[in-house]
C-alpha cells in the first residue's frame, strides 16, 4: 500500500480538482481530505457520511459562579483578554491555564475543548475519510493526524494499494502532519513568480522529511 498526498506551496493551485480526478481513475483506493482548516474535497464528490466523531483537543477556562469571589484577578491577568464581567470567551481563551493557578477561590477549571469533527463518508468512487476544524481552533496538525490514522486503517482492512489524501496549502504544521511518512507527494503550482516560490518551499519541506 502506498499513500499519495497532493500538496500545493498555497491555495487555489487546483490540487482538490487533481485529487478527484485520481479518485475517478484509481482502481483500488481509501481517499483523506487532510485540509481541516478549509476542507473542499467534500464539495466535489458529494459523498454520504456514514460515521461522525468528536475531535477533543487542547483546554479553555471554566469559571465557576458559586465559588468566584469576584477577585477580578484572573480579569487582570489573563493577556488574552479572554475574561471580562467573570466570565470566559471560549473563543478568545487560548487555554495557557494561568488563570486557574492564580486564583485564590480555586473557582476556575481548565475543562477539555471540542475543537471540531471527523468523519467517515461513502462516495461513488471509495472511501473518504474527512474533517472539520473548528472556527478559531488550532491543534489542526493533530486532526490531520487522525485523518490519516483512519484512512490507513481502513486501508489496510480494506486490502486496497493506495491512499489519496488532499493535503492542506502551505508549509505549516498540518502539511507536515499530512506529508510525515507518506510513501509520495504530488506538488501543484501555478505558473507565477509566486506560485514557483512557495512551490520552492513546500519542495524543502518535502526534501526535509526525504519524500
Amino acid at each position: 500500500m502506498k499513500e499519495v498526498v497532493v500538496l500545493s506551496g498555497k491555495g487555489g493551485t487546483g490540487k482538490t480538482s487533481i485529487v478527484g480526478s485520481f479518485a475517478a481513475l484509481a482502481k483500488s483506493k481509501v481517499l483523506a481530505d487532510c485540509d481541516v482548516d478549509a476542507a473542499d474535497l467534500h464539495l466535489l464528490l458529494q459523498p454520504t457520511i456514514r460515521e461522525e466523531h468528536e475531535f477533543w483537543s487542547g483546554q479553555v477556562a471554566v469559571i465557576d459562579g458559586e465559588k468566584c469571589t469576584r477577585c477580578g484577578l484572573c480579569q487582570d491577568i489573563c493577556r488574552f483578554a479572554a475574561i471580562k464581567e467573570f466570565e470566559v470567551d471560549a473563543i478568545s481563551c487560548e487555554g495557557c491555564g494561568f488563570c486557574s493557578h492564580v486564583c485564590p477561590a480555586e473557582a476556575i477549571t481548565m475543562k477539555e475543548n471540542l475543537a471540531g469533527h471527523w468523519f467517515i463518508s461513502d462516495t461513488i468512487y471509495s472511501p473518504l475519510v474527512h474533517a472539520r476544524l473548528g472556527i478559531t481552533q488550532e491543534n489542526s496538525g493533530k486532526l490531520v493526524a487522525a485523518v490519516r490514522q483512519q484512512a490507513r486503517q481502513m486501508a489496510e482492512n480494506q486490502e486496497v494499494d493506495f491512499i489519496i489524501s488532499d493535503g492542506p496549502p502551505g508549509i505549516g504544521c498540518p502539511v507536515i502532519s499530512s506529508l510525515s511518512g507518506a510513501s509520495l507527494a504530488l506538488l501543484v503550482t501555478e505558473p507565477t513568480l509566486s506560485g514557483i516560490h512557495d512551490l520552492e518551499r513546500v519542495l524543502g519541506v518535502c526534501r526535509h522529511f526525504s519524500v
